[in-house]
């Protein structure tokens, strides 16, 4: 048995909105005699999809929903972890065997309070990492300014920049930058988020092309210092998150291909595990492939070289699970480094529960897996809807063929009345690329106009943004 947590960044180092979705990807990783713990009732039109693939039955899984705490059921109350009642109800579930039966603790998020959870049940020894992450170890390897100061030590190469920790060193950092910068912009990043969505790109020039770029928010900086003056007077608080973090500013490589490559640190070593790319469509992370191609041997060679060091560098100060080191390919071909997320990535499930899981890439003939986020131009009214549709357009998983899509988390609204906001993973024949099926796809539920929604923000309505 192992107890699987689907849990997410604490929320006291970022605040986050409703997770039930996103969180129920822990349905991937489940086997038989698995116990999950959720923040929800799971959506159980996608429990019975989910289980479907993966070939493990319901009833060969215990489900425990978590009290509900300061979220509701919208994400999972750490607090909630260590309530006597409910580490009853664990132990319970455990069944005669108790802590003898559990072979692994997992979490999505390597939070201080599973390991508080894990040492309640006397099964700390099972949870990798638990010494680490019980004295705040999450914080530390997913923090991005860490991971600059980690890389510098590792001799892992990465673009030029600054960790910064008050305005004047941000307003100081950033005018040094640019003039020493090809480009003309910089980036600037908070140590706490993801999928660019905590990244503001910089620019002089408004005629660049950013479109490809990850950085939800964009400025167009006026010359000179004033300008920059103006802008940290506006955005500091943003991007320090009221002054408790330290802000990354670097600079901008265009043109750059976004990579990835996962490793698995344990005990003994490391081990790597993926690599695979990134792709941003309105600076908007739109979709990412496994495995990675379209590169060069040098290329490859330096990635996982790269890679395998911050894989050891995160393992040396302890850090113990799965870890994605991401970078970009410049256009000369060089690597260069730009953030470790010490955690289960969004990746995860994608390259070990389907690519290799239940589609099995490596087989003949070959096959590779896209995810898409449903675009802002979408709407989606359901689950089910979207499961007609592929049936429709016959774009549904095909196991004999193992090309077609599927739904990688469940379809939630948000809100009453908005769009359902997901992923889902298309199947693919890399000789017949996974365009032609998503243009298909774009046809039936691109009714949202392009020009009505902000692109920092996550769902497309319209709102003011602080991009200018």
């Amino acid at each position: 048995m192992r107890i699987l947590i689907g849990n997410h960044i604490d929320p006291s180092i970022r605040e986050r909105g409703d997770m039930r979705a996103w969180t129920q990807r822990l349905l991937w990783f489940a086997r038989p005699g698995d116990l999950l713990i959720v923040c929800c009732e799971p959506d159980e039109a996608f429990v019975d999809y989910a289980l479907a693939h993966t070939g493990v039955k319901r009833e060969e899984l215990t489900m425990l929903v978590a009290p509900p705490g300061a979220w509701g059921d919208r994400l999972l109350d750490l607090a909630s972890l260590t309530e006597p009642a409910f580490v009853q109800q664990v132990r319970a579930a455990l069944g005669p065997a108790g802590a003898g039966a559990v072979r692994e603790v997992f979490a999505l998020w390597p939070s201080a309070a599973v390991t508080k959870l894990a040492e309640a049940l006397g099964v700390a020894d099972r949870y990798p990492g638990a010494a680490f992450f019980g004295q705040g170890g999450g914080e530390i390897g997913n923090n991005k300014a860490n991971f600059r100061a980690l890389a510098a030590a590792a001799g892992v190469p990465i673009l030029p920049g600054r960790v910064c920790r008050s305005l004047a060193e941000a307003a100081e950092a950033t005018g040094a930058l640019l003039k020493d910068s090809a480009s003309g912009a910089v980036v600037v990043k908070q140590a706490h988020n993801g999928a660019g969505v905590g990244n503001q790109l910089l620019v002089l020039d408004a005629e660049m092309p950013v479109d490809h770029v990850g950085a939800r928010h964009l400025h167009h900086l006026a010359p000179g210092p004033d300008g920059i003056a103006a802008y940290w007077a506006e955005r500091w608080t943003w991007a320090s998150g009221d002054g408790r973090w330290p802000v990354v500013i670097e600079e901008f490589a265009p043109s750059a291909d976004a990579v990835h490559s996962e490793h698995y640190a344990s005990d003994t070593g490391t081990r790597a595990t993926e690599t695979g790319r990134l792709l941003y469509v309105g600076r908007r992370l739109s979709h990412q492939v496994v495995p990675l191609d379209g590169i060069n041997a040098t290329v490859r060679a330096a990635l996982l070289d790269g890679g395998t060091r911050l894989a050891e560098a995160y393992r040396g100060f302890g850090y113990r699970g799965h870890l994605s080191a991401d970078a970009l390919v410049l256009p000369d071909d060089s690597v260069v480094f730009t953030e470790v997320n010490a955690q289960v990535s969004g990746s995860l499930h994608i390259y070990q529960s389907i690519a290799h899981g239940i589609v099995d890439v490596t087989a003949t003939p070959p096959r590779q897996v896209v995810e898409y986020h449903v675009p802002p131009t979408w709407r989606v009214p359901s689950f089910e809807a979207f499961l007609a549709a592929l049936d429709e357009l016959d774009l549904a998983y095909d196991a004999a063929t193992r090309c077609g899509v599927i739904v990688s988390m469940p379809a939630i609204p948000l809100a009453p009345g908005e769009p359902v906001q997901f992923v889902f993973c298309l199947a693919f024949d890399p000789a017949e690329g996974h365009e032609g099926a998503f243009t298909r796809l774009d046809a039936r539920f691109a009714t949202v106009p392009a020009g009505t929604y902000d692109a920092s923000q996550h769902i497309g309505t319209g709102a003011v943004s602080f991009s200018s």
